[in-house]
């Protein structure tokens, strides 16, 4: 090293003696050469008489490797002087200020002679130090270049891209917000940032009249970043509706997601908004498309209903005057001549009907609920096909059935919607045979757990593309859309049950066949089930043991009233007649009844609401409906009122029974159990 020990004990006493005075000339030095540079801060002493110090210690301590080790305490100066705008030119500037000073000092002490070895050793510092300094100064330019770029991308991006970022502190505080958030509010930005969220958002939502889809106001504690900063957890997918200065809605989609620093202490919360307007539009106007769909299909569906109602009908109609002129001729025979086997038959003739009528009520029901259980599938069958015998038979060309049936098991289906689903297929094929033919229905175990039954028609076969798209609800093809939602309905409907519904054309080519596969009914159940409890009156007051002796019947129709009171008088009841709900009240009020047999249609009022206006006045009574309607349509209030309902024509054994019953029992079997009517 060419710096000598005189050299050094030279330079090291010349900055203890005159260390103040170097610091003085070398600022003021500075200050005239960086004359443009606005230094901040009052004391630019103060980093120059540091930098001397270390360097006097330096020299004392440790001598030759002062050379080596100073120039690593400057380099932090180089960092320094860059906050300070200066640049690098500024530095050199520096530094040579310095090397001028120290010989200028050194030279007047010295009677103006300055030592070969002070002088070089005063050089070698100098220039290590401006290098170190340089280096360090470089460095930070270099990183800030980087920063500064970062930060021009990620400025253009913040204020080109559509989603709109918001910066929440842990207190709340909206400490930075993108352009796009002013834009997608409709508020300037000042109004966003810099306050919390409690003083500030209230005012701006009211002012954009936020609001939540559901037209509730949005607060301000319902914004995802105050709910991310209280649950500590990412809040996705809040829609907020807002009125935008110039006019008209938007809808935005806003997220927030907090962020956590390394030792998972919670930094804040970043919240995006997205502008989803036209999404909403089209969301909404595919709603409302999906609902006029819906009702179109409603619409088609109540009139293929009715359509199939109708012809039901008329094949009803036909079978009615058949049982009514079977009745005119078996009362004949009794004008002349009594004979027991006439009104057996005159019996059997009513049941008819009556039968007849009850099913065509339920298929013509309103059903809301499926009622799943265990559906005999022969028996629904046959029943299906009484239903549609008239409409396949009675034409100018008539369509024959073959029933070939060999299931002798249930299924687990609703009793209703199966029978309806056979009828309508049956009446589907008949329209396929507009010459007449035979109809043949099978039912056939499929292994032992499945039921297949098939529908096959005598009419011409499928195109492959009439079978592919013969289930579409939308099929344009001519008279084809009703019975295509029909099919569509009935498949969705199937396919609840466990099942499938699917059509084929025939092997031998005569006609197509429609296959009904439904699971085998099994009854998991356990063990019996326990005995039902007493039945109770409202209230809770249990029932009187003993006959109902004094009966009231009540019915606007006098032949019907005169009638029922005629024959429960022949069972040894004590009968009155009632021919208004108004005069049922009256005769109640004087002397109630143990039982009331009430009418379920009449003017002034409903038997249903007379049952209750009864069960007020005496809750032990045993009330009972009698009427030719289907129930199912009544609500569960109006029949927990009555004890029993009696589909007209009455079966006069099971009204006795009911009547006689021991009224802590169970209503008899065999009549409609109020409390299990559909409602």
């Amino acid at each position: 090293m060419p710096s000598s020990d005189s050299a050094i004990s030279a330079l090291s006493g010349l900055l203890s003696d005159e260390g103040e005075r170097i610091t003085r000339l070398w600022s003021k030095r500075l200050r005239a050469e960086t004359y443009e540079v606005e230094v901040p801060g009052r004391d630019l002493r103060a980093p120059l008489r540091h930098l001397l110090d270390e360097l006097a210690r330096l020299l004392e301590d440790r001598g030759e490797d002062a050379v080596r080790l100073w120039p690593e305490v400057v380099r932090s100066h180089g960092a320094f002087r860059y906050d300070q705008n200066f640049e690098p030119e500024d530095l050199t500037r520096e530094f040579k200020s310095l090397q001028e000073v120290l010989l200028y000092v050194y030279a007047r002490r010295n009677k103006g002679v300055i030592d070969a070895d002070v002088a070089e050793l005063v050089s070698e510092l100098v220039w290590e130090a401006d290098a170190s300094a340089q280096a360090s100064y470089a460095r930070v330019l270099k990183t800030e270049e980087v920063r500064f770029r970062e930060a021009a991308v990620m400025e253009s991006v913040l204020n080109h891209v559509e989603v709109g970022i918001l910066l929440a502190e842990t207190d709340g505080m909206v400490s930075f917000a993108s352009p796009p958030v002013s834009r997608l509010m409709g508020v300037p930005m000042r109004a966003v940032v810099g306050a919390r969220a409690a003083g500030s958002l209230g005012p701006v939502l009211t002012q954009v009249n936020a609001r939540h889809p559901t037209g509730e106001p949005f607060k301000v504690q319902d914004m995802p970043f105050l709910r991310a900063l209280r649950e500590k957890a990412p809040v996705r997918g809040v829609m907020m509706q807002v009125e935008r200065p110039g006019g008209g809605d938007a809808t935005l989609e806003m997220s927030a997601t907090p962020v956590w620093e390394e030792d998972h202490v919670l930094a804040g919360v970043i919240q995006t908004f997205s502008d989803r307007t036209e999404a909403a539009v089209k969301t909404k106007a595919l709603e409302n498309a999906h609902g006029e769909v819906r009702r179109l299909q409603g619409q088609l569906l109540r009139r293929t209903r009715q359509q199939a109602l109708g012809q039901l009908a008329s094949g009803a109609a036909h079978a009615l005057n058949n049982f009514l002129n079977v009745l005119r001729l078996r009362i004949t025979l009794l004008q002349r001549e009594y004979k027991p086997e006439h009104v057996e038959a005159l019996d059997k003739t009513v049941r008819q009907i009556g039968e007849l009528v009850a099913r065509l009520q339920e298929f013509n029901v309103q059903r809301t609920e499926e009622h799943l259980g265990n559906v005999p599938v022969d028996q629904t069958v046959r029943e299906a096909l009484e239903l549609a015998r008239g409409e396949l038979e009675q034409r100018e060309h008539p369509v024959h059935t073959e029933l070939d049936l060999g299931f002798p098991w249930g299924v687990k289906a609703d009793a209703g919607f199966f029978r309806e689903l056979i009828v309508n297929l049956l009446l589907s094929a008949r329209d396929r045979m507009e010459g007449g033919g035979t109809l043949t229905v099978r039912s056939r175990p499929a292994g032992e757990d499945w039921l297949d039954l098939r529908i096959e028609d005598g009419g011409r076969p499928y195109a492959q593309d009439e079978l592919a798209g013969l289930f579409d609800p939308l099929r344009r093809d001519p008279g084809a859309p009703q019975f295509s939602l029909f099919l569509a309905v009935a498949r969705t409907q199937v396919q609840r049950w466990g099942g499938e519904l699917t059509v084929e054309n025939r092997r031998d080519g005569s006609g197509a066949s429609f296959l009904v596969r439904l699971p085998r009914f099994r009854d998991v159940s356990a063990g019996e089930a326990p005995p039902p409890p007493p039945r109770m009156a409202p209230g809770g007051i249990p029932r009187l043991p003993g006959r109902a002796r004094r009966v009231l019947v009540v019915d606007d129709d006098l032949d019907n009233a005169r009638m029922m009171a005629e024959v429960l008088g022949e069972e040894g009841y004590d009968v009155q007649v009632a021919h208004s709900p108004d005069v049922a009240l009256h005769m109640w009020e004087k002397n109630p009844y143990d039982a009331a047999l009430l009418d379920a249609v009449m003017p002034e009022m409903t038997g249903w609401e007379l049952a209750r206006e009864v069960r007020q006045r005496s809750p032990q009574a045993l009330l009972a409906i009698v009427t030719g309607m289907d129930v199912r349509g009544q609500n569960r209030a109006s029949l927990a009122q009555v004890d029993a309902v009696f589909r007209k024509p009455i079966d006069v054994g099971a009204l006795d029974d009911f009547l006689s019953q021991s009224r802590a029992e169970e209503e008899p079997t065999g009549q409609v159990d109020p409390h299990d009517a559909t409602h």
